[in-house]
């Protein structure tokens, strides 16, 4: 890594990581309106696995860009809609847990399973197999930095979506679930049409 180039670098990785976790400050916006009990220890887990995800993924696609190139490119026009899907499947699901909810829901809400947090951590950050190409001309160990800034932005961003997200939950308790439902249909939506 050239001294020169180490400011310019920084500033982009930064750059790179707060536009890769905008979505995934919605739907940990969306967890905190679901689970306005939360604890700081679950908070740390939620953004830790978007972190990871945001971080783990354009490591994947720098390693497709250096190994098999030409079936990534194949399988990259899928990345939106298995963002989409997977997106509104969860969404649709607290979606219809919220309408169906009864009075008892908001003495106990709901709790985002680790299933479903997987699944949200992967739709989150699939677009960012692309960023490999982005950074396709790094070297290993500078691919490796920038995911990991990337990583540590997401892990920032999605704990002010949580905090955000439990106080505006305790305040919308009983309808928290749907907001959340529809906040991550919303983001599936928008990154099927914007990509």
């Amino acid at each position: 890594m050239n001294c020169e180039l180490t400011s310019f670098f920084i500033l982009n990785s930064i750059m790179l990581g707060i536009g890769l976790a905008m979505d995934a400050f919605s739907v940990s916006l969306a967890n905190g309106l679901t689970e306005p009990h939360m604890r700081k220890r679950r908070y740390c887990a939620i953004a830790g696995v978007f972190g990871f995800f945001q971080g783990f993924m354009p490591m994947v696609g720098w390693l497709c860009v250096h190994t098999i190139a030409q079936s990534f490119h194949a399988f990259e026009k899928w990345i939106p809609w298995i963002a989409l899907i997977l997106l509104l499947s969860i969404g649709g699901k607290m979606l219809i847990e919220g309408i169906r909810g009864t009075d008892s829901d908001v003495d106990m809400p709901l709790k985002i399973g680790s299933g479903a947090l997987l699944i949200q951590g992967i739709a989150t950050s699939i677009d960012a197999l692309s960023v490999g190409f982005t950074i396709a001309e790094y070297g290993f160990m500078m691919a490796l930095v920038c995911a990991t800034i990337i990583a540590v932005i997401t892990f920032i961003i999605s704990i002010c979506g949580l905090i955000i997200g439990r106080k505006l939950g305790t305040t919308l308790a009983d309808k928290a679930s749907i907001l959340g439902g529809v906040i991550l249909i919303a983001i599936g939506i928008e990154i099927f049409f914007s990509s």
